[in-house]
């Protein structure tokens, strides 16, 4: 997914949508911008506001148009979970955001290139396939000759620095980590609304 200019789109859509804008710096470029805007803009339609938690999602997980009515599609039609549940499992359990969730890559963009070029294993085989279906109790492991790339150097260190979602582990020694649990969809918690993006389909 080819991204323009992160700042420019964080202002957007807001900082969650990118890892760099999830900075003091951004926040205080934020601020002053808010200041000057105050009350230059109406009141968003219902239409608006639901593009704009779409783009939100999308600009997150680093998903293209087509790919993310796909995940819609799929959602909507399941059965025993509600569809922005499933829709939240499908986005977090894809392969590049799982690698991203166990603190092996900084940015989501990072990961999907640490699999695309063949560094992770899923359940002892190499994937390149950033969107990758990873299911509980799935395997994911840093490949044996990449040990030694930059990549992964002073992962001890890190994970010091690092809180890890519930619902995955990792476990240094091994250079591997597993998928414990399905996330769990908690809007508070999050910097968009699957709502009203799945709203914004069903027009």
């Amino acid at each position: 997914m080819i991204v323009g200019p992160k700042y420019k789109i964080g202002k957007r859509l807001g900082a969650g949508v990118f890892e760099k804008c999830q900075t003091q710096k951004f926040a205080i470029s934020e601020a002053r911008t808010g200041k000057k805007n105050k009350g230059r803009r109406g009141g968003r339609s219902d239409y608006a506001k639901q593009f704009l938690e779409k783009q939100k999602v999308r600009y997150t997980y680093g998903i293209m148009e087509k790919q993310f009515k796909n995940y819609i599609i799929k959602a909507n039609d399941t059965k025993n979970i509600k569809p922005a549940d499933y829709l939240y499992q499908m986005l977090e359990q894809r392969l590049d955001n799982v690698v991203y969730r166990l603190g092996l890559a900084k940015t989501r963009r990072g990961a999907r290139q640490m699999v695309s070029h063949g560094h992770i294993l899923l359940n002892g085989i190499k994937v390149t396939v950033p969107s990758a279906n990873v299911k509980v109790a799935d395997v994911i492991k840093i490949r044996e000759g990449s040990k030694v790339s930059p990549l992964f150097t002073n992962l001890e260190e890190r994970f010091k620095e690092y809180t890890m979602p519930a619902w995955v582990s990792f476990d240094v020694n091994k250079g591997e980590g597993i998928v414990k649990q399905n996330p769990t969809y908690e809007r508070m918690s999050l910097h968009f609304d699957l709502s009203p993006v799945l709203e914004f389909y069903s027009r």
